[in-house]
């Protein structure tokens, strides 16, 4: 654990941060920040949970891309539904990868999720 963050949440922040610098061409303090944090743990036993939450998010990210924009008339009413449930999944997938690396770490802290869309 880090001093302000479970280390699964500052994995999980940190790849959502790459993405989103890479993405939109910029860094940011956000992403620096964790960066810094991030270089103070060791990773290294951690690295295919990684690639998997960068998966994850990847795969969120493209699936949004087009709401995001204010495009989502391009797409049908059962499109944006299936697209829902697959972002869905996808975050209880993320919820399972980020604990199964707070495991590894030795971090004590996990992610619970109830009554809640990731569910």
């Amino acid at each position: 654990m880090t001093d302000f963050f479970p280390v699964g949440e500052l994995v999980d922040r940190l790849i959502i941060a790459r993405i989103k610098s890479k993405k939109l061409g910029l860094v940011t303090n956000e992403s620096e920040w964790y960066e810094r944090a991030a270089e103070q743990l060791d990773l290294s036993a951690v690295q295919t949970e990684i690639t998997e939450l960068e998966r994850a998010h990847l795969s969120i990210w493209e699936m949004e891309s087009l709401l995001k924009s204010g495009l989502e008339e391009q797409l049908s009413m059962e499109e944006i539904g299936k697209r829902a449930i697959k972002i869905r999944n996808l975050n209880k997938e993320r919820i399972v990868i980020k604990n199964r690396l707070s495991k590894k770490i030795g971090c004590p802290v996990v992610e619970y999720k109830k009554n809640h869309l990731s569910e």
